[in-house]
């Protein structure tokens, strides 16, 4: 991406107090051959996901596989789990959308052109795939009653466009949260385990086999 002078648009707004001793404690670097693995299928069973976290290479690597979207994505996530790459793969070899994230949170295109109209955002969001709450879950380290706001980059799997889009993250409980991205009229309350793992979310996904 080419240089740019203006400065970044905040990615969260925070409201609440840094999360207490008894709430789920931020990720500890782990071993290098550490993998989180867990399956995900969407409310009406349309779709199956594959995903796998793991330590690389001084920072995290998501990655999911979604039967029924024909999808394959990868993030390429940070110490602090901020976005670095995201890639999408459909029918080709060849990711279909290659987008990078500079640290101060400017994007573009791998081989493109800068992408303006996404300044600011901070993580993706497919709407095939829950991944971003366990991204946000870590990542925001709420309190119990803590709201907070992410500008995530919304991607259509179909379509390719991608736009940004508020997504509003409240802790109801120790393990249970609620998500609303209004700009697309959704509103879910979702639970995890102490990982930070969907487990459920009534009309939207579950979880059908535990971390491995």
């Amino acid at each position: 991406m080419g240089s740019v002078t203006s400065s970044s648009l905040p990615t969260e707004r925070n409201t609440s107090a840094r999360a207490s001793s008894s709430a789920i404690t931020r990720w500890t670097v782990p071993v290098t051959e550490s993998v989180l693995h867990v399956q995900w299928q969407s409310w009406d069973a349309s779709t199956d996901e594959q995903f796998a976290l793991r330590w690389d290479n001084g920072g995290w690597v998501a990655e999911g596989s979604v039967s029924g979207a024909n999808v394959h994505y990868v993030l390429r996530l940070g110490e602090n789990l901020d976005l670095r790459q995201f890639l999408l793969f459909r029918d080709l070899d060849e990711p279909d959308l290659w987008l990078v994230r500079d640290s101060t949170g400017h994007w573009g295109e791998m081989n493109g052109g800068e992408r303006r109209d996404l300044l600011g955002c901070g993580p993706v969001s497919l709407g095939c795939s829950p991944s971003a709450t366990l991204i946000a879950v870590r990542s925001l380290d709420l309190e119990v009653g803590g709201r907070a706001e992410l500008i995530a980059a919304a991607v259509d799997t179909e379509t390719l466009s991608v736009v940004p889009a508020s997504h509003v993250f409240t802790r109801l409980d120790t393990h249970r949260w609620h998500l609303e991205v209004g700009q697309f009229g959704f509103s879910t309350v979702f639970d995890v385990d102490d990982e930070g793992v969907l487990i459920h979310s009534p009309g939207w996904f579950r979880r059908v086999a535990p971390p491995a």
